[in-house]
């Protein structure tokens, strides 16, 4: 990720898309009222999401830290809703700071760079052995297509001792160009999705030490701070035809959202076994702000989202929603209601 110079005004609508490349507004304007909500755990990592209204204030406030304590002293607002990743890299910094207070987060990461860079490397290769192993599924000639691709990647990985890792991306997109004959759709299908696993600065802490000791104190305090924010998410992905519709979308940390990627749900639960449970609590605080009158026009939400998850997860998230004081007929009734004395 590049961050952009020459910014325009921090807002909650254009804050990720400038810092952490996830749209906000056009193609999902129509979770604006998901946006609002406060006190909302994440439906993918289990942590609750720093609200929208949060952003302004924390620029102001990381437009004056100078030092690396400052910075700490900032993060530390947001402790209780950092995901893993960021918690082991703010843990690394709170150690740092007691010897150099004075000094730079960068430095910190700079200082550590190269022993991460190697354990980055094992991180890699391992889930390119899992790619090769599912090649033995395929014809030799389709196998051998993969093979020579991750064959290279190793070959850059082994042969830079100073510079970054093959690009991940580069990677992915030279598996999507491959046509699998009929028969091995599926499991091409299957190694692309492992090859998502590969790590990234959402998933890996060394891969964020990596990526991130080349950028200034004021992008590493950003990005930790990002991670946690709202972002709105496709449950069926765009890409895959999904709606651009409430009903098909969460409100998810935006960590959440990026590391899916086009993931399928399915794929994307083997790798947070938790989701389920975190889906529930996620509906739940939902059911609350309607409840206080918070999502006015959009009672029939819950039921909407239970649909499509039960759907997209192929059966494997099943939420309750026996909090809920509306049936399906009255949420659908309410709407109706809104939507009357809106227009009228």
């Amino acid at each position: 990720m590049t961050f952009k110079k020459n910014i325009p005004t921090i807002t909650p609508q254009n804050y990720l898309k400038y810092y952490y490349d996830i749209p906000q507004e056009g193609k999902t304007s129509a979770g604006k009222p998901l946006r609002k909500l406060k006190d909302i755990t994440c439906p993918y990592r289990g942590i609750k999401i720093i609200p929208s209204e949060t952003i302004n204030s924390f620029e102001k406030k990381l437009a004056q830290c100078c030092t690396a304590q400052d910075g700490v002293e900032l993060l530390n607002n947001f402790k209780s809703s950092m995901l893993p990743t960021e918690k082991a890299i703010f843990a690394i910094f709170k150690d740092f700071i007691l010897i150099n207070p004075d000094d730079d987060l960068q430095n910190c990461l700079k200082m550590i760079r190269a022993n991460c860079l190697t354990r980055l490397k094992l991180e890699e290769m391992e889930v390119l052995d899992e790619v090769d192993r599912l090649t033995r599924k395929l014809s030799p000639q389709s196998a051998l297509k993969i093979r020579s691709k991750t064959t290279k990647c190793r070959q850059i990985i082994i042969n830079s001792a100073t510079h970054d890792t093959f690009k991940r991306k580069i990677f992915l997109n030279s598996l999507a160009e491959i046509i699998p004959k009929e028969n091995e759709k599926e499991i091409l299908n299957n190694i692309r999705n492992k090859a998502l696993f590969l790590p990234t600065s959402e998933s890996s802490k060394n891969a964020f030490v990596v990526k991130y000791s080349k950028r200034k104190q004021t992008e590493i305090i950003r990005r930790i701070f990002i991670a946690s924010t709202g972002s709105i998410e496709h449950v069926t992905p765009a890409s895959n035809g999904g709606l651009n519709t409430i009903g098909n979308f969460l409100l998810t940390s935006a960590s959440g959202n990026r590391y899916r990627e086009n993931m399928p749900l399915v794929e994307y639960i083997k790798r947070h076994p938790k989701i389920p449970e975190y889906m529930q609590l996620y509906i739940d605080d939902i059911i609350r702000e309607i409840h206080k009158g918070n999502l006015q026009g959009n009672e029939t939400y819950p039921y909407k989202i239970k649909k499509k998850l039960m759907e997209e997860s192929e059966g494997r998230i099943m939420i309750s929603l026996g909090l809920y004081k509306y049936s399906e007929e009255e949420a659908a009734l309410a709407v109706e209601s809104f939507e009357h004395k809106w227009h009228r």
